[in-house]
């Protein structure tokens, strides 16, 4: 992974919450926060929280003498999600390492992630820290973006950019979020953790923008992919998300875009 992979400052908070946000994560993080809600936890450790797409489905969901630590992290992405949810009693923000929980073990009932776990230098590092702050019987829950074939938009960006920058393609999409989809992998790593009780299911959803135009402009700049845009030349970006978005239009029209998405959701035990 470039260490650009793991860079969501300036403006990537606001344009990937604004744009990227409802184009793919809402529809998996009602999926999470109903899973993560059927549990009953009284304690919830969120990892990796973004700009908060999870902690606003999931908040609404768990009791009101709950208590839910939301970190991430990048502080940027945390300052927003903080902003977006206001005033809530039961949940601390709290910048963190996921591979480096400051919290004593055994605090929490549910520890979740949504499509965090892929940024894990150490993927198995952070699984067994996240089953050292689980309490016995205590559940894991996160997911993992499909192979990239099976995201049409995803794909379809990384083709495109590859049109345009024959020689080096920006390969981020590729290369991180959708590099983590060996079932059998993520079943042995959480094994190697510690964990059991291990189920992983596929799950298919539509992701929808209102234009192509969004669509490019939410990978293209609301994602580290702009760092490796801006990488091959200042004047690149508007260039080449223009291009993506011709290519998004041809093939979609140039008016609401659907497309479908693929995730992997997998729950685990302490």
């Amino acid at each position: 992974m470039a260490d650009y992979d793991k860079v969501f400052a300036g403006s990537i908070p606001r344009i990937y919450d604004s744009y990227l946000v409802p184009f793919i994560f809402e529809a998996f993080a009602e999926d999470v926060a109903q899973r993560v809600a059927a549990l009953a936890p009284t304690a919830v450790l969120e990892t990796a929280a973004g700009t908060g797409v999870v902690t606003r489905a999931l908040a609404r969901r768990l009791a009101a003498d709950a208590r839910y630590v939301v970190t991430d992290l990048n502080q940027p992405m945390l300052d927003h999600a903080a902003e977006r949810q206001g005033s809530d009693s039961r949940i601390t923000w709290r910048q963190a390492d996921a591979l480096s929980l400051p919290f004593d073990d055994a605090s929490f009932d549910v520890v979740c992630c949504q499509f965090g776990v892929m940024f894990f230098p150490d993927r198995v590092l952070g699984y067994r820290e996240a089953k050292r702050v689980l309490r016995p019987g205590g559940h894991f829950v996160f997911n993992v973006w499909d192979r990239i074939e099976e995201n049409i938009f995803a794909n379809e960006v990384t083709n495109a950019l590859a049109e345009w920058f024959p020689d080096n393609p920006p390969r981020f999409l590729a290369r991180t979020p959708h590099a983590y989809h060996d079932a059998s992998l993520i079943h042995d790593e959480l094994e190697r953790a510690g964990f059991t009780e291990i189920t992983i299911e596929i799950i298919a959803k539509q992701s929808r923008a209102p234009s192509p135009h969004d669509a490019a402009l939410a990978y293209c700049q609301g994602t580290p992919l702009r760092n490796e845009i801006e990488a091959r030349g200042v004047d690149e970006l508007q260039a080449a998300m223009d291009h993506v978005a011709t290519a998004i239009a041809k093939r979609h029209g140039s008016n609401e875009v659907s497309a479908k998405i693929q995730g992997i959701v997998v729950t685990a035990t302490a």
